[in-house]
């Protein structure tokens, strides 16, 4: 393989990883303060590129207006999602939690393709589309969104919750909920307002990524699955971990096309997920029985 075509196939690795870390910041967030794996995680990231799409499309708004819209919708659909489904089942077991949340994810799925359209559509570029060369690889501009979006991101996430005010409050719920709440902490405040900031992450991915890659109502999926990879692979806790996993993600995804022989093809491009979720769950399971033999 040459330099340039080994070069391409990691630009396109580290994109596509770069949303995939972007979904798996928003799983990290959910779970670090109410201990809740969000399965609608990645329809956050549909609801965002397909927001975009319609409200230039259908209504001719300013794509900036489109990007502001579509995350303000889609951080309002995840409070929402807290307000009906998590609080009013707060005493309900983390399965029956983890249940609700598919169930929200197959009814935004649902409602996504009745509403709009069923079809993949694609929100204009941000800035052109003609391509930039780099050492024989081509680069679209919207790449460089797409990878700047995700490192701002994890930047501006641990810059909030270590430094400021709010973002110790909520790493104190997922620290423990009820000292918190005896230091005068809202832990269902904070729940709030972790189901909205992740939902809005998720939509920023869906903004920067649906020009360069398109969106549909299913999309949400398959993100939704990866984004769940990246952040397993820190243990649901970490945010740098997650966004380094979602890069490891994409770019192991790349090399399997790139190489293109025997069980490495580009049809079972998305099984690197799975098997990578495999791999994570056996070696978890392995943790917790070794540190069960130790107690």
């Amino acid at each position: 393989m040459e330099t340039g075509q080994f070069l391409q196939y990691l630009v396109t690795g580290v994109t596509m990883g770069s949303i995939y870390a972007l979904v798996g910041l928003g799983f990290t967030i959910i779970f670090s303060v109410t201990g809740i794996i969000n399965f609608a995680q990645g329809e956050f990231v549909m609801l965002g590129g397909m927001l975009s799409f319609i409200l230039f499309d259908s209504f001719g708004l300013p794509m900036g207006l489109t990007v502001v819209l579509s995350i303000a919708a889609a951080a309002l659909l995840g409070i929402l999602l807290y307000l009906l489904g998590i609080r009013s089942a707060r005493k309900a077991s983390p399965v029956s939690l983890i249940v609700i949340t598919i169930g929200a994810s197959i009814f935004v799925r649902g409602v996504a393709a009745e509403i709009w359209t069923k079809d993949p559509v694609r929100p204009p570029y941000f800035t052109g589309s003609e391509s930039l060369s780099w050492a024989g690889a081509y680069i679209q501009p919207q790449v460089l969104w797409i990878i700047g979006t995700a490192l701002v991101a994890m930047i501006v996430l641990h810059v909030f919750f270590s430094y400021t005010t709010l973002g110790k409050a909520l790493r104190a719920c997922a620290i423990s909920r009820q000292a918190a709440g005896l230091v005068g902490i809202d832990a269902r405040a904070m729940a709030l307002i972790a189901f909205g900031l992740a939902a809005g992450l998720g939509a920023i991915g869906g903004v920067v990524m649906a020009p360069h890659t398109t969106v549909s109502y299913e999309s949400g999926v398959m993100l939704g699955l990866k984004g769940f990879v990246a952040a397993a692979i820190g243990g649901f806790k970490s945010h740098t971990t997650a966004f380094f996993g979602g890069l490891l993600v994409g770019i192991i995804e790349a090399l399997t096309v790139a190489i293109n022989w025997g069980p490495f093809r580009s049809e079972y491009a998305d099984a690197v997920a799975l098997i990578a979720l495999l791999v994570i769950l056996v070696i978890r399971s392995r943790s917790l029985s070794a540190g069960e033999r130790a107690s």
